[in-house]
């Protein structure tokens, strides 16, 4: 019911932006409207385009290799497979389908090149329109089923914050840490699948590289687990903002630790002026204020300690990493009940970085924090 009530959703926003029929080719918003998924897509060199008719049946195209799993998940009107090298492949479906319709709506941003530059041979440019917005604005606000989602993400990643917690020690090489927080958040995502989840497709098991850096390479943020040998006295970076991806619900997740001691002074201060900004957020997030306010929180307290002007301060999350609306200068959004924010609070000096993020839910009256973990100094020492 859920996704049939996106689909009728969206085709009435179609009809109010007078599209006549969209193309959807972003592997998120395919799942979105129809509950269809798979891992291997443009990677491979195979388009998967969804169909939607303002009115009449949608149509899933999709490769061969796939079908058996589009019919047991996709909520859709038909589902045309195609072969390589069979046939025109992909192609086969779509003239018919942009036959008769005056204005097409595409993801310009997302649509493969070679999927694009076939539409262009079918549709003249001025027929072609953006759905994008459309999909941005339609997600933006979380159904009840959607947020529970969210909270049992918090939950794995939480398991996986605290196994990485208690593997992070000298004389143990970073991959250590990133086995312990995967084998975590499989059997947490495991055991919540079990309990609240009616079918078996969705794999429990994590499927991103550990971002993590110790040491030296604390300044390197999206550093992924390496040989290197954690020493005591160093600070190490954990998140989860890939990770943390649960049932196909994203979240960000994020903190700073050190080994046995802080061993330069000067990192605690800067992280304290971290977590100020992430407390500074805080006290703004909330229905009712622009997306760009809570930034301008976060960063008055990060410039006003004499540090740079810092990267935003958050973004919203769901079923993709990066949705609308983001919490950084000129976004003008305003927040309501129902959207989920990954909101940071960091700090980045030439020889060292400290960042600490979770993840919120927007309430009536505030948000609910779907992650937690310690976040004062002393805590951090492991």
């Amino acid at each position: 019911m859920m996704f049939e009530t996106r689909m009728q959703e969206f085709r009435n926003r179609l009809a109010e932006a007078g599209i006549d029929v969209a193309l959807i080719t972003d592997d998120d918003n395919v799942y979105y409207l129809t509950g269809y998924f798979d891992y291997l897509h443009m990677e491979f060199g195979r388009p998967t385009i969804l169909v939607v008719p303002r009115d009449g049946e949608s149509l899933l195209i999709t490769p061969a290799l796939d079908q058996n799993a589009a019919r047991a998940l996709a909520h859709v009107g038909r589902i045309a497979a195609w072969n390589d090298g069979l046939g025109n492949e992909w192609r086969e479906e779509l003239p018919g389908a942009l036959k008769h319709a005056g204005k097409i709506g595409l993801e310009p941003d997302h649509m493969p090149p070679v999927v694009r530059a076939y539409v262009d041979t079918l549709v003249e440019a001025p027929a072609i329109g953006n759905v994008t917005p459309i999909l941005a604005d339609l997600r933006m606000i979380k159904s009840p089923e959607e947020l529970q989602l969210a909270r049992h993400a918090g939950q794995v990643g939480m398991a996986m914050m605290q196994a990485g917690r208690e593997a992070i020690g000298a004389g143990v090489p970073e991959y250590e840490v990133a086995i312990a927080t995967s084998q975590a958040g499989t059997r947490k995502a495991a055991e919540i699948l079990a309990a609240h989840c009616d079918t078996t497709e969705m794999s429990p098991n994590t499927h991103f590289l550990q971002i993590m850096a110790s040491g030296r390479d604390i300044v390197k943020t999206h550093h992924r687990a390496s040989t290197r040998i954690m020493q005591r006295g160093e600070p190490v970076f954990l998140c989860f903002c890939g990770m943390t991806n649960f049932h196909r619900f994203k979240l960000g997740f994020d903190r700073t630790f050190w080994i046995g001691e802080i061993a330069d002074p000067r990192q605690a201060e800067v992280y304290e002026v971290a977590v100020a900004s992430q407390r500074a957020a805080l006290e703004v997030l909330g229905p009712g204020v622009t997306a760009e306010s809570v930034h301008a929180a976060y960063a008055e307290v990060i410039q006003g300690a004499g540090y740079d002007y810092p990267f935003r301060c958050g973004r919203a999350t769901g079923f993709s990493f990066l949705e609308h609306p983001q919490l950084v200068t000129g976004d003008k959004t305003v927040l309501q009940p129902g959207m989920v924010f990954a909101v940071d609070g960091s700090v980045t000096v030439e020889d060292f970085r400290a960042q600490v993020g979770d993840s919120f839910i927007i309430t009536e009256d505030g948000y609910e924090a779907v992650t937690r973990h310690p976040k004062a100094v002393e805590d951090m020492i492991v």
